[in-house]
């Protein structure tokens, strides 16, 4: 389980540490591809290829559907670990995220989300303030 927020420089080459805690669940391997909101989101190989199945069985006839599938899935890509805990975001994923020198990497139970510092600082600024209107209408969801 992912959980909590980290911050972590991203250097020139693009290369990210994950927090030490989480990388024995990379181990087979992880993807990294464009999120909502514009963050990254980082799974498992295993947790990638679950979520990968649902995009693949979404229908072709809606152009949402097409549009979401090829967000997630045509802007994935596979990353490896280096032999300090790093990965290296590619150019294309780094500009989506419009991530700077500062990144911050939020536990999301399954996943991680990369954001650029400033824009998680923003969202989560923003969504505080509107924490009690954001969980009354997740009341119909059981929560």
């Amino acid at each position: 389980m992912f959980i909590g927020e980290y911050n972590h420089n991203l250097d020139a080459k693009g290369r990210l540490a994950i927090p030490a805690k989480f990388r024995a669940s990379f181990k087979k391997g992880a993807v990294v591809t464009k999120g909502l909101d514009n963050c990254l989101f980082f799974y498992s190989k295993d947790q990638w290829k679950e979520m990968a199945e649902k995009f693949s069985k979404l229908p072709l006839g809606p152009a949402k559907a097409r549009a979401f599938a090829r967000h997630m899935l045509a802007g994935a890509m596979d990353v490896e670990f280096d032999n300090q805990g790093r990965i290296t975001l590619p150019e294309y994923l780094r500009n989506f995220a419009g991530l700077g020198k500062q990144a911050v990497i939020a536990g999301l139970y399954n996943h991680l989300e990369i954001w650029d510092k400033d824009s998680w600082e923003k969202y989560k600024k923003q969504a505080e303030k509107n924490s009690g209107d954001i969980a009354e209408s997740l009341t119909e969801l059981g929560v």
